[in-house]
């Protein structure tokens, strides 16, 4: 039998579905290793990561779980689920730094050089021969050429400096939603487990009010029965087959009279 089951139902309920998680994580790990397809390795990683949350949200449904019945269990047990919980926490981080070694190559594979184009040639029709012009034409197609290659330079320069604000921009934005993310996550962790621990309470009320109902039902059912013999015996008080009530007088016998004024001695 699980130890975790002979603890609590809920725990070994929850080690099951991280259990499962596990080995989720380890099967699309390895198959993530045989995936050549940037888009794919992408869209794999975001199932991967999407399952160590999940992970993540059970792990900390499992610690309220020990924190709150840490006042009934004794010191081995709760040694033994604090150390399940420790080894379920290294397993997991041992996973995210899988998944951020991933992320790295995949970002290193996607990394474009944004100086890197196709190499442009002039036509012929826009090509000046050396041997048909001037000194000074040549000066003067000179600085054309380096006016122009500056202008091309201070474009490239403006969108580096507009792209570098985007993603400066972007990242603070990332990083806002992120944490809103996170405690939004949060906040539904402890609704639902607020909701579990409602729904256990209504569950023992229930039983509670049954129980009551059963007692004055019971109670209801003697006291009636009592009265009924009272009635009885007082309305045919010498019915044989009806026992005495313990604390209740019998009725009381007819008397016959020594002497009455009619009858003489």
């Amino acid at each position: 039998m699980d130890p975790l089951a002979a603890v609590s139902e809920e725990l070994a309920e929850i080690d099951g579905q991280i259990a499962d998680i596990f080995r989720a994580l380890s099967n699309g790990f390895q198959k993530l290793e045989k995936v050549k397809d940037v888009n794919r390795q992408s869209r794999q990683l975001e199932e991967l990561t999407d399952k160590m949350r999940e992970c993540k949200r059970l792990i900390k449904e499992f610690d309220r779980e020990v924190k709150e019945m840490e006042s009934r269990i004794d010191p081995n047990t709760n040694r033994m689920l604090n150390e399940k919980k420790q080894s379920m926490i290294k397993e997991l981080n041992s996973y995210v730094a899988l998944k951020k070694q991933h992320q790295s190559n995949l970002e290193n594979n996607k990394r474009v050089d944004l100086f890197d184009g196709p190499n442009e040639g002039f036509g012929e029709e826009n090509v000046l021969l050396a041997s048909s012009m001037t000194n000074q034409q040549l000066m003067d197609r000179g600085n054309q050429m380096m006016d122009e290659t500056d202008q091309a330079i201070d474009r490239a320069k403006k969108v580096v400096q507009d792209t570098v604000d985007v993603g400066t921009e972007t990242a603070a934005a990332v990083k806002a939603q992120t944490e809103q993310m996170s405690r939004i996550v949060n906040e539904l962790d402890s609704i639902h487990f607020s909701i579990k621990k409602a729904s256990k309470l209504v569950k023992e009320i229930g039983r509670q009010v049954a129980t009551d109902k059963c007692i004055m039902a019971l109670l209801f059912l003697i006291v009636a029965g009592v009265i009924a013999i009272i009635i009885v015996k007082l309305v045919n008080p010498n019915n044989k087959d009806i026992r005495d009530i313990p604390g209740l007088a019998p009725p009381a016998m007819n008397r016959r009279l020594l002497w009455t004024p009619n009858r003489r001695l």
